[in-house]
């Protein structure tokens, strides 16, 4: 679910396609986005099964080696990928990491959402580097010291 007041439009983001974009200002450490409808985790593995590797592609990583599918694209798949995010995906939630102004597009790391060493089928839109997966451990561990250091700060 998403939380702010927001639309879906063109990205900002060169080859994005669409965008989220927040209709209210957000203080920073607020949750932007939370799971809910979550009827379903599938393990990594499971996608070699024909009939989840077709689905692989609107997949994403929760927890450990579970992944969640949603070919659906619900409004929370236009949240774009960005290294200088501005949003923190931490265990399925999408916390601010700064004040967010009205038409801000939210973005995250996909590195937190592959799975471990996996590349995304494109490159960074700014620095033009490959998305490679973070390992369970690094991704949790990286951004639980990110939450700690936001929520101090705010």
């Amino acid at each position: 679910m998403i939380l702010p007041r927001y639309h879906i439009a063109a990205s900002r983001i060169p080859g994005a396609g669409k965008g989220l974009f927040l209709d209210e200002t957000v203080r920073a450490g607020s949750i932007l986005t939370a799971p809910d409808a979550i009827n379903q985790t599938f393990r990594h593995a499971e996608f070699d099964l024909p009939e989840l590797a077709k689905l692989k592609y609107a997949s994403a990583r929760w927890f450990e080696d579970r992944y969640t599918v949603s070919p659906d694209w619900p409004d929370e798949c236009y949240i774009n990928h960005s290294f200088q995010p501005n949003g923190l995906w931490h265990l399925g939630f999408v916390f601010a990491l700064a004040d967010l102004p009205v038409d801000s597009e939210i973005t995250v790391d996909y590195r937190h959402l592959l799975p471990p060493g996996e590349t995304e089928d494109f490159a960074d839109a700014a620095t033009g580097e490959t998305i490679v997966g973070l390992s369970w451990t690094e991704s949790l561990a990286s951004s639980t010291r990110a939450l700690a250091a936001l929520l101090e700060g705010t």
